[in-house]
C-alpha cells in the first residue's frame, strides 16, 4: 500500500521557520519516501506504507522535541506498492 502524508507544524512565525518546521521538514527529506514536496505552509511526502509511518512517527516525536505545540497531519491511501 502506498501512502501520502500531508504535514504543517505550529506555532508559525512568517519571519523565520521555527526550529520545530526545520526539524519535521528534515525528517521527512531524510526518510525513505519519494514525491517529498516541502513549503512554507504545508509539507507532503509519498511512500511505501511502513516508510510512511516510520517517518510520520519520528516527525511527531521529533517536531514535539522542538518546540511544536500542535503538528496537523492528513495520512491518504493512494494506492498499491510500486515494486
Amino acid at each position: 500500500m502506498r501512502l501520502r502524508v500531508e504535514f504543517t507544524t505550529e506555532p508559525f512565525d512568517l519571519d523565520e521557520a521555527p526550529t520545530h518546521a526545520v526539524v519535521a521538514r528534515e525528517v521527512i527529506q531524510g526518510a525513505e519516501l519519494d514525491a517529498v514536496d516541502v513549503g512554507p505552509f504545508g509539507n507532503t511526502a509519498e511512500g511505501g506504507a511502513d516508510e510512511v509511518l516510520t517517518a510520520v512517527d519520528s516527525l511527531l516525536r521529533q517536531a514535539l522535541a522542538s518546540g511544536a505545540t500542535r503538528v496537523s497531519l492528513q495520512v491518504n491511501v493512494i494506492g498499491e506498492e510500486i515494486r
